[in-house]
């Protein structure tokens, strides 16, 4: 046993490295059309074209120390600080509605030290890992029971308060991908199938009022006219939908080259570098560079979701299958608002997109889901060897 367990160190850390190598080719395309989409606009850089550059430059590297905290942290320290990370989550968010800055419309950022915080980013993590905790501690050890209507009331508390807390922002965009994650949380958790369909149907029925009651701001009604239509308004609400088509169509196979995409170094897209980079990456590098980024991201998809399907334990099963599904719905929105098949919303494109807060709470997502993957390979000190039947002993 001992010998094994020191072959297991001799190899590595235990990595994911599909999943690894495909955060890392995500990180450096986001991280090269970013620099591309910016370096040219003396507005933003203020005449320092590599300005974005070195700023996601410290954001990446950030990022990754919290990634390799997450991983090397011991799994039951996870589970104890699980209740710590959403209630910081939940108390960043009420700071945002008390002294945020206002952005868009949308009241979503914290100035702290400098820097802009975007809680909702972190809210989403927590939500996952605060949903993951409660089933696990509802269905594992004493309790050995399958999930109901109590539990899922419980998840849906859990996940109710953050998006109160974000639609009263408001941000449309995050609460979109939210409740996408919770239902996807909810589903793999094993929860009956009325609650699924109630709501589906809840969400139909909200989605309905709000529109037909005046719920949403004007400018939020615009953008789904928009969306349906955008010769409706093309240089009002129209104008991003209508601007990212042609960035995209101006591509072809192979694009026009970094630091060449015509629309793209005129400035014609807004918000190139954070919500629409995925315009600036098929103008640049064309249909095979943005066939890159999709598949990229379908691979950390795929990972995130074996990890959750190998994994014996409750709690990591259930944040890496709904760590899946916040990437997955994400990245199909931003990548369909830039392709115009989805309503223009404020969400970055995992990985690829500018920010601090985006990059961060996704490289703790898959510092997670290593930590999973580690424990659930048997590579960490207390933890169960699949197929061995054997736990493996604590390293004194």
């Amino acid at each position: 046993m001992s010998q094994a367990i020191r072959r297991s160190q001799v190899r590595g850390p235990g990595l994911d490295w599909v999943l690894m190598a495909a955060v890392v080719g995500l990180l450096v395309i986001g991280t090269l059309v970013v620099w591309s989409a910016t370096a040219s606009r003396e507005g933003l850089t203020g005449g320092d074209s590599t300005a974005y550059l070195r700023k996601q430059l410290v954001n990446l590297a950030i990022g990754g120390v919290l990634m390799v905290l997450v991983m090397a942290t011991d799994h039951r320290w996870v589970r104890i600080l699980a209740p710590v990370v959403y209630l910081a989550a939940v108390v960043g968010l009420v700071l945002v509605l008390t002294i945020g800055t206002e952005l868009n419309g949308s009241q979503s950022w914290l100035r702290v030290a400098g820097m802009s915080i975007q809680p909702s980013e972190f809210a989403k993590l927590a939500v996952v890992i605060g949903m993951a905790l409660l089933v696990a501690e509802r269905t594992e050890g004493s309790w050995r029971r399958p999930v109901g209507s109590v539990d899922v009331l419980g998840m849906l508390l859990i996940a109710g308060i953050p998006a109160a807390l974000i639609l009263a922002q408001p941000d449309l965009g995050t609460m979109l991908v939210l409740s996408a994650t919770v239902f996807g949380v909810l589903a793999v958790s094993g929860a009956p199938r009325r609650w699924l369909l109630a709501l589906v149907l809840g969400a139909v029925a909200v989605a309905t009022v709000a529109v037909t009651a005046g719920v949403l701001k004007p400018y939020q009604v615009d953008r789904f006219m928009a969306f349906t239509d955008p010769t409706l308004d093309p240089l009002g609400a129209g104008y991003n939908t209508e601007q990212a088509r042609i960035a995209v169509g101006n591509g072809g196979l192979w694009g026009q080259g970094l630091f060449n995409g015509s629309q793209t170094q005129a400035g014609f897209v807004p918000e190139q570098h954070t919500d629409f980079v995925f315009t600036a990456v098929g103008e640049e590098l064309g249909l095979v560079g943005a066939g890159a980024v999709i598949a990229l991201s379908c691979l950390v998809i795929w990972r995130a979701l074996a990890i959750a399907h190998r994994t014996d334990d409750m709690f990591g099963r259930v944040a890496a299958a709904g760590i899946a599904c916040w990437f997955g719905f994400q990245a199909f929105q931003n990548i369909g608002m830039c392709l115009g098949i989805m309503p223009v919303t404020g969400v970055p494109l995992p990985f690829v997109s500018y920010g601090g807060s985006s990059i961060f709470a996704g490289m703790l997502a898959v510092g997670l889901l290593h930590n999973i993957h580690r424990r659930s390979a048997g590579l960490v000190p207390g933890s169960l060897r699949p197929g061995s039947g054997v736990r493996v002993p604590v390293l004194r």
